[in-house]
């Protein structure tokens, strides 16, 4: 058995706004194969954590056509090819993921974040590239603006105690299941 090991530069077949689809050829044996991968800028994901009580946004999202309970966040880059340079000079993503952090963290929920700690990372896997960065927020203070939403963004911040978050999460209200799954098991105290 011979396991595919990449060869040659990747080459972007297609560039959307948010997706692309990137091609690489593999030796697999006495082959090449070119392999496909959807990719996506990574995206953060903050608890935000204060007197036992979770903030999350009740977020109008019309891929869904309706409202989805969600952790706060957003992209880490903007556009696809600010993602795709910090991938080829080695950024460091982490820090990357918390910059993006604080700026998402004042447009959607109204805090400047003085402190985070990443946590851990998800990723769908397969062949589609889309992490996910989770960091725990249990330093940040009130902007006295509030929430600096961009056009067309409909975002509530609703502080909900342990036991509602995770009833949000059982119940499929929380619509991004990897999202749910890392705050069941930070609820869990597995982080």
């Amino acid at each position: 058995m011979s396991y595919p090991k990449p060869i040659g530069d990747e080459k972007i077949a297609f560039q959307g706004r948010i997706i692309e689809i990137v091609h690489q050829p593999h030796q697999v044996g006495e082959k090449v194969i070119d392999f496909e991968t959807a990719r996506r800028s990574p995206g953060v994901r903050m608890i935000l954590v204060e007197d036992g009580k979770i903030l999350l946004t009740k977020e109008y999202r019309a891929e869904l056509g309706g409202d989805d309970y969600r952790l706060p966040g957003g992209k880490v880059f903007d556009r696809l090819e600010d993602y795709n340079t910090a991938l080829k000079n080695g950024a460091d993503l982490v820090g990357e993921a918390k910059e993006a952090l604080k700026r998402e963290a004042l447009e959607e929920t109204g805090h400047v974040v003085t402190e985070a700690k990443h946590i851990h990372t998800t990723s769908p896997g397969a062949t589609i590239s889309w992490d996910l960065y989770y960091f725990v927020v249990d330093q940040f203070a009130k902007h006295e603006h509030g929430q600096e939403l961009e056009d067309g963004e409909v975002i509530e911040p609703l502080w909900m105690s342990f036991d509602e978050v995770k009833e949000l999460c059982l119940s499929g209200e929380v619509k991004e299941e990897r999202t749910a799954a890392v705050l069941l098991r930070f609820l869990d105290n597995r982080f």
